[in-house]
């Protein structure tokens, strides 16, 4: 196997080939052409385009490789697995709206050892590997210093179709809003994520995510020096469903609140 910076580096570009494929897309899409997977959740001819552009060079890159992806499925292998989601913000992109990206992490064993989240509006990449910084475009990126939540901006996730927790989350959204500098939904984890890993945010939290969604961002989170757990601070966060995201100074007092309201 190539070691781990080679193979983030030939991921970029399988990424941003993909979003490439996604840019033009864009440029004629109608939200005619969607599909409905479930509740509120759309898919349509390009997410699963970019999904097997995505898998079959993956598949050149590390043959022993199996995969988790959000539209093919799981074929795992015992050792390495990719993590694939190939238009996270699907919703966005069906509306026009530009935040949307790709994502793919590399699980070896129980450990993300790689992530690449491209945010193709902007073209900007963030991406990580064991025991690297985390990196934006080729430059290294921090989380910010920032101590508190009243001096913090803040991103979650709205549910569209798990709404069992509405109540506390409601309550939880009131108390964030008075006490720090705002919330965001921008309607992509991976991107929320990568914002988090470089400092435009301090925390982010959500539940009802699957593990194509988080794994790649935070991976990179936690190489960028922040923290990421589940709404517990154990590390169910990948396979849980449910995640909190933070600069690392922020964290304890936003599991404190996310137990007030979530985990009561």
């Amino acid at each position: 196997m190539k070691s781990l910076a080679k193979l983030t580096e030939a991921v970029v570009v399988i990424a941003k080939d993909a979003g490439a494929f996604i840019r033009a897309q864009s440029q004629s899409f109608s939200s005619e052409m969607t599909e409905h997977k479930g509740l509120h959740d759309l898919v349509s001819h390009v997410d699963r385009t970019a999904e097997d552009m995505i898998l079959s060079a993956l598949a050149k890159l590390l043959p022993e490789a199996g995969f988790i992806a959000e539209e093919s499925g799981s074929k795992t292998a015992e050792e390495f697995n990719w993590i694939v989601d190939p238009l996270d913000g699907t919703t966005n992109f069906v509306h026009g709206v530009p935040i949307y990206s790709v994502s793919i992490a590399l699980k070896q064993n129980d450990r993300i050892v790689l992530g690449v989240v491209y945010e193709i509006s902007r073209d900007e990449c963030f991406y990580a590997w064991r025991e690297s910084q985390a990196f934006l475009n080729g430059k290294a990126i921090a989380t910010s210093p920032a101590k508190t939540l009243a001096d913090s901006l803040i991103a979650t996730g709205f549910p569209y179709n798990d709404f069992s927790r509405m109540e506390g989350y409601l309550r939880l959204f009131d108390d964030l809003m008075r006490n720090s500098r705002g919330l965001r939904r921008l309607g992509s984890a991976a991107v929320d994520l990568a914002y988090v890993a470089c400092g435009r945010f301090e925390a982010f939290y959500e539940y009802g995510l699957n593990p194509w969604d988080v794994a790649a961002g935070a991976f990179i989170v936690q190489q960028a020096g922040g923290r990421v757990t589940d709404f517990k601070q154990s590390n169910n966060w990948l396979f849980g469903k449910e995640i909190c995201a933070s600069n690392r100074l922020t964290h304890d007092e936003m599991i404190a609140k996310i137990n007030t309201y979530l985990l009561k």
